[in-house]
């Protein structure tokens, strides 16, 4: 099989995936998010000592993404019966949520606690998959 991917795509994507990121987690969700995680919104030194450990991890997680988003390209490209959209859908229904769901499940937190994980996290999945979709089905 040959499959022609357009690598600006994978970056857009990547970069997009990081910029809702900032806003899910932020002033979207961030005040619940801190709350699941036990910090203070309010703890200005707490925040700031989340986000000095955090920094590093973002270079992980866009490396991650750049290399989710690129498998996801292939196989879109291999699986031509859906669009791109729908295939990215499949891919979040059928992957995605499971994992998310057994994380957020398999802890001992509270079940209002477990939904609020799995809905802020499955939620901003749902969000970049269709934007992954629409970038890689409009730049073929």
């Amino acid at each position: 099989m040959d499959f022609t991917i357009n690598f600006w795509a994978i970056f857009a994507c990547s970069v997009s995936a990081m910029v809702i990121a900032a806003i899910w987690y932020g002033p979207l969700f961030g005040k619940k998010w801190m709350e699941i995680c036990g910090v203070d919104p309010l703890d200005v030194e707490a925040r700031r000592k989340m986000q000095k450990e955090a920094t590093p991890l973002y270079a992980i997680q866009f490396m991650l993404t750049l290399f989710q988003v690129w498998v996801l390209a292939y196989y879109i490209e291999g699986f031509k019966a859906a669009s791109a959209l729908g295939n990215s859908l499949w891919i979040w229904a059928a992957f995605i949520i499971p994992m998310i769901a057994g994380s957020a499940m398999w802890t001992n937190d509270p079940k209002k606690v477990v939904w609020a994980r799995f809905l802020i996290q499955s939620g901003y999945q749902l969000v970049i998959f269709i934007m992954f979709g629409l970038i890689l089905g409009a730049w073929k």
